[in-house]
């Protein structure tokens, strides 16, 4: 850029501007200045806001993190990286294992019931792949009820608060499950609103807290950032593993609070936080044997993890790369050790399914080692002003590249971490696919979810006749308990239970 140009530029900059130019110039980043003259007003107040929120510096380091991480991936120069299964002592499995699995549900209970857990929903996903606009979140998986996959699972957590206050002798309305809710950018105020307008499906407004995914510039292929128009840069989500630096940025960017998720986690005396994704319409949220297990085992960090159905089933696992606990892509394991046998069962068989359990006191120290975790880099086709000509490009091929932290990439970071397998059919039926795909979609999310309140019934003792199906509210019961009045009942109807009572009509 001419020395001319500068100073023509600088001539319509104050103080404050003219800093921050200085700041991006000193990380080769002031190309983003080149457009200053022709912005009106209300443009450069824009795109000053847009760059004063950017830490111009750690976007340097994140992109040059990301790319040595690459290429010593790629020149195979990282010599401790060998992959192993996990270790005895870090695994355990609730499948046939009642004994164990009671026992851990009686600590995680009382944690609640004490007031120490919290969960954390990433729910930044929209719903585009199923036909839908809205966050992924409200989608309607075709239950007869019709409820979301939001209100499900808050009425998990309600009915979770009431099963700690009977079985720790607490008064009735006294244990609080604080939520979480992470979102983007695009689904932070359709989330919200779908809370207020649902009066946030019977929780208090002030346990239910929002807060928002970060975003990183796009950048070219030489680390430079993209401008999306001549007063903004193009961003994009940070990915999930992007949770660890929302959970210290302020809960309200548009307000002066500095008060953030960690402030709040800390306010309210969580010790242990159940993070999971929003897909999933049978997850166990704020789940007592997962919190028992983690606490019993003094974890830091722990995975909740599903058998693979096959060697070759395309789903990372949980595994060791060298010392450290880590996600290891389908596509990282060899053939041999898709296939390698422990036992009875695969060796490499803990498949990943975004449930995490972390204490708050981990969750604080991400801060110390963030920088040393690199960012996976997607090379985009990404539209942006060309800064030579001004014009704004539609490239046919990927021109630059959108850095993400996944959720997981603090697992070889932590100082015990644990890994608990659970039963595929309780705990996990995700939501990826459109209607009608087969696999992973709304018919298979409402069948797996009918057919585990079936086996709730027929566990309890009840008769099904036929093919009916019985939807249970999870106000009634969390996994199968508070059915004891069903035995020996025979039940003919199809139906919807919202109360134990209302399964009287269905006989």
């Amino acid at each position: 850029m001419s020395s001319t140009l500068n100073q023509s530029q600088n001539a319509t900059m104050d103080d404050e501007t003219t800093a921050l130019k200085q700041l991006y110039q000193t990380a080769g980043q002031d190309h983003l200045f080149q457009f200053w003259p022709e912005l009106s007003k209300l443009e450069q107040t824009t795109l000053c806001h847009q760059l004063k929120s950017l830490d111009v510096n750690r976007v340097n380091r994140v992109w040059q993190t990301a790319v040595d991480a690459e290429k010593a991936g790629l020149s195979g120069t990282s010599d401790d990286e060998e992959i192993r299964p996990l270790p005895c002592d870090a695994f355990d499995t609730v499948i046939d294992n009642p004994a164990k699995e009671a026992e851990w549900r009686k600590v995680g209970l009382k944690a609640i019931a004490d007031g120490h857990v919290a969960v954390l929903l990433m729910a930044g996903g929209q719903g585009t792949r199923l036909g839908s606009s809205d966050p992924k979140g409200c989608y309607d998986i075709g239950l007869p009820s019709h409820k979301s996959l939001f209100q499900y699972q808050a009425e998990r957590i309600l009915r979770l608060q009431t099963v700690a206050e009977e079985e720790n002798g607490k008064p009735k309305g006294s244990v609080i499950i604080p939520w979480y809710i992470m979102t983007s950018g695009p689904t932070r105020k359709p989330t919200v609103a779908f809370f207020e307008k649902n009066h946030h499906f019977g929780l208090h407004a002030k346990n239910v807290i929002f807060f928002e995914q970060g975003t990183l510039p796009c950048l070219t292929m030489n680390g430079k950032i993209l401008l999306d128009s001549k007063s903004r840069v193009a961003v994009a989500p940070d990915g999930n593993g992007g949770l660890y630096a929302a959970l210290r940025a302020p809960i309200s960017p548009s307000s002066h609070s500095t008060h953030n998720v960690v402030h709040d986690l800390e306010s309210r005396g969580i010790h242990y936080v159940h993070v999971y994704g929003v897909d999933n319409c049978l997850v166990r949220v704020a789940d007592p044997v997962f919190f028992g297990y983690s606490i019993s085992k003094q974890a830091d960090c722990a995975a909740k993890v599903v058998r693979k159905t096959t060697p070759t089933e395309s789903v990372g696992v949980v595994a060791m790369r060298g010392k450290h606990f880590s996600v290891i892509e389908y596509s990282e394991i060899s053939k041999e050790q898709a296939e390698q046998m422990e036992g009875d069962q695969l060796a490499y068989r803990a498949a990943n399914i975004v449930n995490h359990f972390y204490t708050t006191e981990f969750l604080k120290q991400v801060e110390s080692f963030e920088e040393k975790m690199a960012f996976h880099i997607a090379r985009k086709k990404i539209p942006h002003v060309d800064i030579g000509s001004g014009e704004h490009l539609k490239p046919a091929k990927p021109n630059g590249m959108k850095l993400e932290l996944f959720v997981f990439d603090v697992f070889p970071f932590a100082k015990h971490m644990v890994v608990l397998e659970v039963d595929r059919k309780e705990e996990f039926s995700p939501l990826k696919n459109a209607p009608g795909t087969g696999t992973d979609d709304p018919e298979t999310s409402r069948k797996d979810l009918l057919s585990q309140q079936r086996r709730f019934m027929e566990h309890a003792g009840a008769t099904m006749e036929g093919e009916i199906e019985i939807e249970i509210s999870p106000l009634v019961s969390y996994a199968g308990e508070g059915l004891s009045s069903v035995r020996g009942a025979k039940y003919t109807r199809s139906g919807i239970a919202e109360s134990v009572e209302a399964l009287d009509a269905l006989k």
